[in-house]
């Protein structure tokens, strides 16, 4: 009996289920690429802090420097 509601809705059950794992496997692609974008974002931005912090210490370096030779004249004088 082809009318057989196992031999119809088995047939669609079993579609249904290759459908979602197609969709599944596009969703877990785009979330992979996502999350890589998201640790380059993240990687630039340590970078980016790692440099703010290195040309601060650069300048607050040279700041000392410069008062240190300001406090030498001055007892020089």
């Amino acid at each position: 009996m082809a009318d057989d509601p196992k031999d119809v809705i088995m047939p669609m059950l079993r579609e249904m289920r290759a459908e979602m794992r197609e969709q599944f496997q596009d969703v877990k692609e785009r979330l992979d690429k996502l999350e890589s974008r998201q640790k380059t974002v993240r990687q630039a931005l340590t970078a980016d802090t790692m440099m703010s912090r290195l040309v601060a210490g650069d300048f607050e370096d040279r700041i000392f420097e410069l008062e240190r030779k300001i406090d030498m004249l001055m007892k020089g004088k």
